[in-house]
């Protein structure tokens, strides 16, 4: 999921539970009307080629390093704003359809996370 300043949804992408979220990440971030500031993620968005692609964009990547990584510049005072996705996250999950996933289809679900984050657009 990709959320604004704000910590409102903008783009969502279903992966399988197994799979890693990280491959989605460039087709939402080109989902984007804008580019911006800044990329803000957390350690499991950890890659040198990511952050490569987000400076490409023309937006500043604030992602922490794994422990086994060399310490790049993900500056503390931006990285706090990630606690905004947590949070879209949880008012989302005000919802039981969402925090339990009753839907079998992956695009029924996705309708369901829809309703959900256009309804928390109205409510911010």
């Amino acid at each position: 999921m990709i959320a604004d300043s704000v910590g409102r949804a903008v783009a969502f992408s279903l992966t399988p539970g197994q799979a890693h979220e990280l491959p989605q990440a460039i087709p939402l971030l080109a989902a984007l009307p804008d580019v911006p500031l800044w990329v803000v993620g957390d350690r499991g968005y950890s890659s040198h080629a990511f952050r490569e692609h987000v400076w490409n964009l023309g937006a500043r990547p604030a992602i922490p390093p794994k422990r086994n990584e060399a310490p790049v510049a993900c500056p503390p005072w931006i990285y706090n704003n990630r606690n905004r996705v947590e949070r879209l996250w949880a008012r989302l999950k005000e919802w039981r359809a969402v925090a339990t996933r009753y839907e079998k289809t992956a695009s029924s679900f996705l309708g369901v996370l829809h309703l959900a984050a256009a309804l928390d657009w109205l409510r911010r």
